[in-house]
Order: C-alpha cells, then structure tokens, then sequence
C-alpha cells in the first residue's frame, strides 16, 4: 500500500491490481494511472525482474504519452514476472491466466511490450474480448512487425536533427536494445542516409565504424541468435555500447540505462529515447548541461500506442503510419519549441504539456474517473 501512495498524485494512479495465482505460477502487477481522456492503453510487459514500481513508472509514462498524442485514451501498464523465453506453451497458460484475471477490469486495453508480442495479445483478445497490437489474420495492425514505434522515432530524430544542425545522411547511430524498437529505427534511419556503427542485445555488443548490415543483424535475431555472433564487426559486452561515440544514440530497451554513474561515458549529439524512462533525472540534466539534446520518451516514442489506438478504433495500417508521423512531427516541435522558450528541459517542456491535456480532460470527468 505504501508503493502506491509514494507515486500517487493529482493525475492518479486510479487502480492498481496485484494477481497472484500460486497454482499457475502466476504472479503480476496492473497499474490504471489515469482515464480521464478515455480507456487506458499500456502494454504487457514480462521479464523476472520487472516490479510494482516499474509499473507504477510506466503507466504514468503511458498517461503523459497518449495525452501528448491527443489520444482519446488514458495510460496504463501491466508487468507479468517471468521469462518470456519459456516454451510456448507454458507462456500461452501464463498470459491466459493473466488474461482471465483482468477480464473484468475494462479501464485497461492491453498491448505488446518487452516479452510479449502480437500473438501474446491474440491470446489476451481471445480471453478479454480487447487488446490491440493483434495479429493481421484476426484483423490487427502489427505495430512490432511493421515497426510502428521506430517509424516514428525516426519521424522524431529527423524534427530534432534539423534543431542541432546535424544532417541525417551520414549520421552515427547506435542502438541500445536491438529489439522490436531499435532494430525498426535503425531501419528506417538507414533509410535517410544514417549509419548503424554499434548495437547490442541481452548478450553483448556489436560494432563497426564503418557500418553495420541491419538486415543481417535483424536476421540474426530471427534465428535466436546474438548480434555478437555477426561476421563484421568488434564484439563486446552489453556495457561497451555506451562507450561507442556516435551522433544519435538510441536507448531501446530497459528503465534507467543511463545514470548519473555513466552518463560522462556517453558521447553523443541526440539522445532518442526509444524505451520508456531510459535515463534517470540526474543523466538528462547532466546531458543537457554538455548541450546533448535528448528526446523525451513519451514524445518521440509513441508511433506504437498511435499504431494500437487506431486499430482500436478500426482504422488501417495506411491511416497508422500517416498518423504517426505527423503527430510525432507536430507534438516533437512543440516540445522543442516551448523548451527554448522557457529555458528548460525537453521533458520538463513535454511533461507541462501533457499533464494540461490530462487535468483539460478531467474536468469533463466525474470526480471518479480520473
């Protein structure tokens, strides 16, 4: 009870559901921060050391991210402990008891994030009635497949690129996380000129100043291979990616990568937060003070939970990725913008826009529905 009033605030958290199904090895954690603009969106995360604070984090992330969007949606997020590498078939009775669990807590859409994917989110549908991120043969809009958050991380790189004065053709980037996010957003960097010169996964680290072949990395990681095992390149462990100077660096996997521990190591122009809530307070403020822009998470992140809402509301693929990129193009500026403006961070700039469209939406709102 004490977690919950410690990240308790004006804008919620509104519920917080703790499920423990002993018999099925089940043990997860639902946070519903804030419905005022509508139903609350936020994925699924699972991994064996995820926690309630994590989720805590996250939902509000996903409040301040779909009230940026100017989403009819609120945030939430759901965190399941366990390793999402188990067979199949153990995962599949995992999620679907998680599934059953929350079927009646209808204020939470649930998506795919690290550990699940749009099959984990069939499974939710079929025991729910509602997710998003669903599989095309039941009418979803992959967002992880087509890569609908590293479209429009790179819709937003390209806004702040021409802030700083840094040409994307020919642009360093390196990626943190060579998951559904990174892998998408070197992707489609390449397609603008970038240069992919260092990535890593759970395993360790890969790098080459002179180019590495995406698609042959993204390969790799469809075997269930490790980027180290690449024919070109120097391999090192996970840590060495934040030493690698280049002009863009992509977190894109876990909380709190960058610290105030390690934030000097980072050489870097653009800081592009791919994952949620990437770099501590003490790293972004430690950035900025070296003139490194960084990319707060809920703005330049957000083509996934744009993706999921328009499929939610039956829209197409086409209408996703042309919505994402002019939302991410507009709310990117703004953010930028107001931060010269008012002399101040990027995300303190993007957090004062956000939280006035969720406190706009909760006075149309019963005092109970935040």
């Amino acid at each position: 009870m004490e977690d919950v009033f410690r990240f308790a605030d004006d804008l919620g958290p509104l519920k917080t559901v703790h499920i423990h199904r002993p018999s099925l090895n089940l043990k997860a954690v639902v946070a519903v921060d804030n419905v005022a603009c509508g139903p609350a969106i936020g994925g699924v995360r699972m991994a064996p050391d995820v926690s309630t604070e994590e989720a805590f984090r996250l939902a509000r992330a996903m409040t301040l991210k779909n009230a940026a969007a100017g989403l009819a949606h609120g945030g939430g997020k759901s965190v399941i402990y366990g390793d999402p590498k188990m067979p199949l078939g153990e995962k599949e009775r995992l999620i679907r008891a998680f599934a059953s669990a929350i079927a009646d807590l209808t204020e939470y859409i649930p998506g795919p994030d690290m550990g699940t994917d749009e099959l984990a989110m069939g499974w939710i549908k079929d025991e729910t009635g509602r997710s998003v991120g669903l599989p095309r043969e039941i009418g979803g809009i992959p967002l992880d497949e087509i890569g609908a958050t590293g479209f429009g991380l790179a819709a937003a790189i390209d806004v702040a690129s021409r802030q700083i004065g840094l040409e994307l053709k020919g642009a360093r980037v390196v990626v943190q996380g060579f998951g559904s996010v990174g892998r998408h957003a070197a992707r489609f960097l390449a397609e603008k000129g970038a240069i992919l010169v260092a990535a890593c996964d759970s395993q360790g680290t890969i790098a080459d100043s002179a180019g590495l072949d995406i698609a042959a990395l993204a390969a790799l990681k469809a075997e269930g291979r490790s980027l180290k095992e690449h024919s070109h390149g120097r391999s090192a462990g996970i840590d060495a990616v934040i030493d690698v100077p280049c002009d863009i660096w992509i977190p894109a996997a876990r909380p709190d990568v960058i610290t105030a521990a390690n934030v000097a190591r980072l050489n870097t122009r653009l800081v592009a937060q791919g994952a949620n809530i990437p770099c501590t307070t003490e790293a972004e403020q430690a950035l900025a003070a070296r003139g490194v822009l960084v990319l707060p998470d809920f703005i330049a992140n957000a083509g996934g939970v744009i993706c999921a809402a328009i499929e939610y509301h039956g829209g197409t693929q086409a209408q996703a990725f042309a919505t994402i990129d002019e939302k991410i193009r507009v709310n990117t500026q703004a953010v930028l913008d107001e931060a010269r403006r008012t002399k101040s961070l990027p995300r303190t700039a993007a957090v004062s826009l956000a939280k006035e469209r969720v406190r706009r939406a909760m006075r149309t709102r019963r005092w109970d529905a935040r």
